[in-house]
């Protein structure tokens, strides 16, 4: 584990003692907005010694309503993706929805994220760990800790022992969704660094307008508890204005806020140690 976050982390300063962020807007809406967060985030991020990785989405698949907007074109989300981490000195990272996109998203990207909701599709597993590229799983919101132990192996036995696992909360009922803090050491047992995702664990999915809700206000909340339970990383969607997002907006933190809280939780993960 310590080896490919070193490798990962290269340049930044590492130390295994504190957590590493994954941050940025849900979507690639424009290269002056990603551009403009990478630049805020990875500064407060120098300065406050956190390891940071720079994620958006350069499609997005899986939206609740036909309309909503899914990016500006493969080519030029990846392209931007790729930019934003040789400007800042960044790893960067991005989802894949299907296995022919791995191989694809792969030459752009450090680390090929899988979605929760495909956290189980074998091919699409197979085909990121056989990138080479660092893995990072979100734990379906309908599977428990232990059992992603599955997906590790899947990826293990494909020749790449580049995994992260993500808990992302899990439904609780048809429109919520709630956080189980004890899968943060269960799957810490399946010996890969475990992530919080702290904004979609507060979403509100299946709403009848189309639009994902959320629970942005209770984002320090989820974030200080996930860092008491010692996860090893944070994942923080946010942008400038969360209002005018394109996507995710409702449960994403505002930009402005985002140095704040990094620096309770600096403090918290001392206090834990």
């Amino acid at each position: 584990m310590e080896n490919f976050l070193t490798d990962l982390f290269k340049g930044q300063q590492y130390d295994e003692k504190n957590f590493f962020l994954i941050a940025g807007p849900c979507v690639v809406e424009s290269e002056e907005m990603v551009m403009q967060i990478a630049d805020k985030v990875s500064g407060i991020c120098k300065n406050l010694g956190i390891p940071y990785v720079f994620k958006a989405s350069y499609r997005k698949a899986n939206r609740t309503s036909a309309s909503s907007f899914t990016g500006l074109g493969d080519d030029l989300g990846l392209g931007l993706l790729k930019k934003v981490g040789e400007k800042y000195k960044l790893p960067v990272t991005s989802d894949i929805h299907a296995h022919e996109e791995a191989a694809m998203a792969a030459p752009y990207i450090d680390i090929l994220q899988i979605p929760a909701f495909l956290c189980r599709q074998t091919d699409l597993l197979i085909a990121a760990a056989e990138t080479g590229k660092v893995v990072n799983v979100k734990k379906g919101q309908f599977l428990s800790g232990p059992s992603m132990k599955f997906a590790v192996e899947k990826i293990q036995k494909a020749g790449n022992q580049k995994v992260m696992l993500t808990e992302r909360g899990t439904t609780f009922g048809y429109t919520d969704l709630v956080v189980d803090y004890r899968n943060i050491p269960w799957m810490q047992e399946h010996k890969t660094p475990v992530i919080m995702d702290v904004t979609h664990s507060l979403q509100q999915p299946n709403q009848t307008s189309g639009i994902t809700g959320g629970n942005p206000q209770l984002i320090g909340t989820i974030a200080k508890a996930a860092i008491a339970t010692g996860a090893d990383g944070l994942f923080i969607e946010t942008h400038p204005n969360p209002a005018k997002a394109l996507s995710d907006g409702a449960n994403m933190l505002k930009l402005d806020l985002l140095e704040g809280l990094l620096e309770q939780l600096v403090k918290i993960r001392k206090a834990v140690l």
